[in-house]
């Protein structure tokens, strides 16, 4: 079997690592039960390119024992589990091809790799296999029936490409789910960045001014979390209503370039490029921490944070210090997202419901094969709310249901004061 892995001598402990995690993810089991019964993907060769840890081995294997070929890449070349990947390899007959710390070059090898096998269906993080689909590899779209995506800066890729009429495959938005969202953007990004920065760093957040760049579902939950370990919490925003919202939920509100002044962290959580720029690194404070939260490494000027610095040294594990001479400055995980490359990434009850959409999103696309248009989508809201019913139960939750009465009086006008 064609892999590329670091080490498959570490596959016992990516199995165990795959099994803890699966213990945390009954919505992804249930849907796995099904599969696994009805061959839900009988025939279906998958390329996938998202993050290898041992909840994306949880989606893989669900894939497969629903009859489909599975083939997996890494989305980050920082957020690899190699004790996984060698699992997957091993013990689950899944071809890998990722290792942590890959260069550019093995990165898009890996890429490559996946779609030499010629998929039908694919599966993003990032959207950096429907981007090589759609400029190097235009040979193979003719025999895909579509993808889906994970993350919000895919999605921002991808509604780019439907907008100049450049996306020639169906693709749907699986970050827009309600149930992903909601729930993995906020409470998992949250849990995972504040992770992430402690663990890189062992700094005390309670007292620390903690800026976040940009208030979506990711930045409130990181928000929400340093303030909840007692920093004093600063957004930054670009949008007039969401710097409303920050501002109502109690966060002080400033431009970057006042905050930085005083920040001893800054996490960017945009999508966007260079959200921390040169003008900002020249005024920030000495000793202040950088982070990204977003899928790419672009939201901090690297470039021109190597120009300013006359001296480069690491001086812990994913802490990087820039000595200007007269102050210092510290990237964490090389500006890539920091709730990977120095944590573990989000919980596996949080992914659950995110693969859980992947996978029923994979069982959508291919059914309805020929019938969707070269556009971005999303998930159908009933299989949504399918989702949501499925991790209730699984938690032994039940909720109220509206009587005959209360539906006609929603979908009717006669009744009134």
């Amino acid at each position: 079997m064609k892999s590329d892995i670091k080490d498959i001598k570490l596959a016992p402990l990516g199995n165990q690592l795959i099994n803890w995690a699966y213990l945390q993810m009954p919505v992804l089991d249930l849907i796995r039960i099904r599969f696994k019964k009805e061959q839900t993907l009988k025939g279906v060769t998958i390329a996938c390119c998202l993050h290898v840890t041992s909840e994306t081995a949880n989606l893989m294997i669900t894939l497969k024992e629903g009859g489909a070929k599975v083939f997996l890449c890494a989305s980050n070349p920082l957020s690899t589990s190699d004790a996984v990947a060698a699992s997957l390899v091993k013990d689950y007959g899944i071809p890998t091809f990722a290792i942590k710390g890959e260069d550019n070059k093995s990165y898009y090898k890996h890429l490559n790799a996946v779609l030499d096998e010629k998929p039908n269906l694919t599966m993003d993080d990032g959207a950096d296999l429907v981007g090589l689909l759609h400029s190097k590899r235009v040979d193979l779209l003719p025999g895909v029936v579509g993808s889906s995506e994970e993350t919000t800066t895919g999605v921002i890729r991808l509604r780019a490409m439907e907008k100049d009429k450049a996306l020639k495959i169906p693709v749907l938005a699986v970050n827009d789910n309600l149930t992903k969202h909601l729930f993995d953007n906020r409470y998992g990004t949250g849990q995972s960045s504040i992770d992430g920065i402690i663990r890189a760093t062992n700094i005390l957040l309670a007292g620390k001014k903690f800026v976040v760049c940009g208030y979506g579902w990711c930045g409130r939950g990181v928000a929400m979390r340093a303030r909840g370990m007692g920093a004093n919490v600063i957004v930054t925003e670009v949008d007039p209503v969401k710097a409303l919202e920050a501002l109502m939920d109690g966060f002080q509100v400033s431009t970057l370039k006042e905050a930085i002044k005083q920040a001893d962290v800054v996490l960017s959580a945009t999508g966007d490029k260079y959200v921390v720029d040169k003008k900002h690194l020249k005024i920030a404070k000495s000793g202040v921490i950088l982070a990204n939260a977003g899928h790419f490494d672009v939201e901090i000027n690297k470039v021109a944070l190597k120009k300013l610095a006359k001296k480069v040294k690491q001086v812990r594990p994913m802490v990087t210090e820039y000595d200007f001479g007269n102050k210092k400055i510290y990237l964490l995980a090389d500006g890539r997202l920091v709730n990977l490359a120095a944590a573990e990434g989000h919980p596996a009850s949080v992914m659950d419901m995110s693969f859980a959409g992947q996978a029923m999103g994979a069982e959508f696309v291919w059914k309805n094969k020929g019938k969707l248009k070269n556009q971005v989508y999303s998930l159908p809201k009933e299989l949504d709310a399918e989702i949501a019913r499925l991790k209730l139960i699984s938690e032994g939750i039940e909720i109220d249901k509206l009587t005959k009465d209360q539906k006609k009086y929603l979908n009717s006008w006669e009744e009134g004061t």
